[in-house]
């Protein structure tokens, strides 16, 4: 079978993006089943009404239709592979949307994502992950499409409004959080490449910066993996309680989505966090955390740099600008061009029709991407490493992240 040269990660995320906002524009697009009960007899009525389930059908074809795609671009077309995993994934994004669509659930305020993360946490953690579903499990490409789709309901100006300040905080943040938190690991005795990738997940966007620290240093899989998996473990307590705590301190939208984008170390649970304190949280939240992962190619580079002149071995290869460009996270461009395209190209009557659907769709993506995390993350597995000395380093310094970005958002945004 012809197979394409293989695409990275990040622009098949802002082509399948585009690709959902052209159909939907066009007037082609998924109607998401649509729920809402008190009752068991309401609730049975709903899950046999035949719109709904021609919905699913459509929803799933949808999504399948996008991971094929998703594969074919990055060279590992397997079809048979993922039909059934992801079709046990978007059952199980239905079934939070379910508990969701109650009507006491829902006058809490509960997003659908915390019950697709918490129904994902149950399986891998109570059941056990099939290992059938595990082709299926593609979380970075689903925040990633997510994050692209969330461009077209953040108008321009207020980025370019709020864009200068989020980058003063990501700057003054990220620099002194890496530094406490390389201070730290070498404190526990961790090695040189544990204190690189845990500052880095710390202080500037979580997996993705983990990700690029490995690979600018060369780093050790095994390491990276248990980076990853305390990024996602930390982040569940920090997006459920992180929000309330806000609440419960009177701060601004401005301020609390500064500090939950510059703290919260993965892209989707910011989004997630965000939606609970509303849109204008969520809007300062995303640019504060897109202004971090801009930084992630200079600081890539950087790092780069550091590791191969301090380092005596003969063969790490010298950093150049290109380290830049392939370690910056190329779906923001993406979510800028979205942006820009409601902002100031399509026709107010177009944006109007179009922004609810994507909305929608979009929460669908971050619904299926969470499901992911659910099941990838083992709450066993955090303090075996080395003794738990990781697990305590990346504590430590997300708990200074915390006050510290807290302090720094009030300067900045109050």
């Amino acid at each position: 079978m012809l197979q394409p040269k293989k695409i990275h990660e990040d622009w098949i995320a802002v082509i399948i993006a585009f690709l959902t906002i052209t159909l939907v524009v066009a007037g082609l697009k998924p109607a998401l089943p649509k729920y809402g009960w008190s009752s068991g007899a309401e609730l049975g009525a709903q899950l046999t009404n035949p719109s709904n389930l021609i919905h699913i059908g459509a929803l799933f074809l949808w999504v399948l239709g996008s991971l094929l795609l998703a594969r074919f671009l990055a060279g590992e077309f397997k079809p048979a592979a993922l039909v059934t995993g992801l079709l046990a994934i978007v059952l199980i994004s239905l079934l939070a949307q379910l508990i969701t669509a109650n009507k006491t659930i829902k006058d809490l305020g509960i997003e659908v994502v915390l019950f697709s993360l918490l129904l994902g946490l149950f399986i891998s953690n109570v059941i056990g992950l099939p290992e059938w579903i595990k082709p299926a499990l593609q979380t970075e490409l689903y925040i990633k499409i997510g994050l692209v789709l969330l461009g077209t309901n953040i108008i321009f100006g207020d980025i370019m409004q709020a864009g200068i300040l989020g980058i003063l905080q990501s700057v003054v943040v990220v620099f002194t959080v890496w530094y406490f938190s390389f201070w730290l690991c070498k404190m526990l005795g961790l090695d040189d490449e544990f204190r690189m990738m845990i500052s880095s997940a710390v202080s500037i966007c979580g997996v993705s910066a983990a990700i690029a620290t490995s690979g600018a240093i060369e780093g050790d899989n095994k390491k990276l993996s248990h980076v990853i998996s305390l990024v996602m473990i930390v982040a569940i307590p920090m997006m459920l309680f992180m929000p309330g705590i806000a609440v419960w301190a009177g701060m601004s939208p401005a301020v609390a989505g500064a500090w939950l984008g510059g703290t919260i170390d993965t892209s989707g649970a910011v989004v997630a966090a965000g939606t609970k304190l509303g849109d204008e949280a969520l809007k300062y939240a995303t640019i504060v955390k897109f202004s971090q992962n801009v930084l992630l190619g200079l600081a890539a580079f950087i790092i780069s740099f550091y590791w191969s002149y301090t380092k005596k071995k003969a063969n790490y290869e010298k950093p150049t600008l290109r380290t830049i460009w392939d370690r910056f996270p190329k779906f923001v461009l993406g979510f800028i061009v979205a942006s820009l395209l409601f902002s100031f190209v399509l026709p107010s009557p177009v944006v109007a029709a179009a922004k609810g659907s994507l909305k929608e769709i979009q929460t669908y993506w971050f619904a299926l991407a969470f499901t992911c995390i659910g099941l990838e993350t083992k709450f066993t597995d955090i303090f075996k490493v080395e003794n738990g000395k990781p697990a305590m380093a990346f504590i430590i310094a997300q708990l200074f992240n915390i006050f510290f970005t807290l302090i720094v958002a009030y300067l900045v945004f109050r």
